[in-house]
């Protein structure tokens, strides 16, 4: 299964960078989750070279309220908590106040995905 993370704001990257930090060193998540630094696909005429997606590919173990979790308390640590845009398949998601109605809504989300992001599938047995 494949989510990628975006960050609303002027200093995506180094937003996304500290995102993948602060990800990595979390038990839960660094379990079952490679975590990228990609681009955006490249609009005709621009330079590239940006990353702006935070790229988790995970496996079985994947635990969409560990990471819902560590995404909240890392926008917490932020000077400005920051947008964060969750895409799984078709389907996205932001964080923007960091409410717990919020990241309640944000889980059942992820947690309803099947492994094309449907909603309504299910991930059993399915690799990332």
């Amino acid at each position: 299964m494949r989510v990628d993370v975006y960050i609303d704001e002027e200093r995506s990257e180094s937003e996304l960078r500290s995102l993948q930090g602060w990800l990595g060193q979390e038990p839960a998540v660094r379990r079952a989750v490679a975590l990228t630094l990609r681009e955006k696909s490249a609009k005709p005429g621009s330079m590239g070279g940006v990353f702006d997606v935070l790229q988790l590919v995970t496996g079985n173990g994947w635990s969409a309220a560990s990471f819902v979790l560590s995404v909240a308390a890392w926008r917490q640590t932020r000077p400005r908590a920051p947008q964060v845009t969750i895409r799984r398949g078709n389907i996205e998601i932001s964080i923007s106040n960091g409410t717990e109605s919020e990241l309640r809504r944000v889980l059942a989300v992820l947690e309803s995905m099947g492994s094309e992001g449907e909603p309504g599938g299910s991930d059993a047995g399915q690799g990332p």
